[in-house]
This record gives C-alpha cells, sequence and structure tokens, in this order.
C-alpha cells in the first residue's frame, strides 16, 4: 500500500468506506445537535405560550354554550383567540320561530363588536336574543382558564 501520509483518500475500498462512515457519522452528530436546538427553541416556544395562556382569561378554541330562548334551548358555537371572541355561530335552536330567531341574530354582530355580552336586547326578538346572549356567556364560562 502507498504511503499517503495519513491521508486516506485513494488508498483503497475499505479506507473509503471507513471515510464515508466517519462523514456519516459527523452528519449524524450534526443532526444530532441540530435536534437539539430544535428541542430547546421548542421548548422554549411551549414555555412562552403557558406564560402567554396564564395572562388570558380564556383558553384558545371553539366552545359550546347553552341558553334558553323563547321557544327551548338555543346552542351556540364561540370561537376564542388570546381573549377575542372571533365567531359565535347558532347551532341548534329546534324549538325558536324563524322568525324571531333571525332577528335575534342580530345580537351576534353586536357582541362580536363590543367584545361582550354586556349588550341590549333585540327589540321585537327578546327572548331569542336573550338566548344567545346567555348561551355566550355559557360558552365564555367553559372557556375560562382556571
Amino acid at each position: 500500500m502507498p504511503d499517503n501520509g495519513g491521508d486516506r483518500k485513494g488508498c483503497g475500498e475499505c479506507c473509503q468506506k471507513a471515510q464515508e462512515k466517519e462523514i456519516s457519522s459527523g452528519d449524524a452528530s450534526e443532526d444530532a445537535k441540530k435536534d437539539d436546538e430544535n428541542t430547546d427553541e421548542t421548548e422554549a416556544e411551549n414555555a412562552s405560550s403557558e406564560e402567554e395562556s396564564e395572562d388570558l382569561v380564556y383558553k384558545n378554541g371553539t366552545y359550546t354554550g347553552d341558553g334558553q330562548g323563547f321557544g327551548g334551548n338555543i346552542q351556540v358555537q364561540v370561537t376564542l383567540e388570546n381573549d377575542t371572541i372571533t365567531d359565535i355561530q347558532v347551532v341548534s335552536a329546534p324549538g325558536e320561530d324563524s322568525a324571531y330567531l333571525s332577528q335575534g341574530q342580530g345580537v351576534i354582530s353586536t357582541i362580536l363588536a363590543s367584545q361582550s355580552t354586556d349588550v341590549d336586547t333585540i327589540s321585537g326578538a327578546t327572548f331569542s336574543s336573550t338566548g344567545i346572549i346567555n348561551a355566550v356567556n355559557d360558552a365564555l364560562g367553559k372557556a375560562e382558564n382556571q
């Protein structure tokens, strides 16, 4: 075998395989370092998000609430993001008269605009709008951070 001064390049097939192994194990240790860095970043993000969620009144997500309307139960879904009510949908109101319910749903835009359920009911659909407000309050109660 030729003496190549400790340089493994070109000294033969077995040395070539050993060199490839060293390179791939070097890649593996670099990958492990990157994984450690990513894990540290993820843990920091999770800790940060946990701290942020502790400062919030409500947990992010979609919550269901129930309230009593004129014709029976009204069920809504309330979506929250960073203590902001982003959406309210009536999902069920089988006993409500459709005209009153339709009018009563006008309270939803008022709740969204004011970010509060402390709003006036809709004249002419008082029971339906009150049921929606109470259902939203119920959903917000389920979303509260403990």
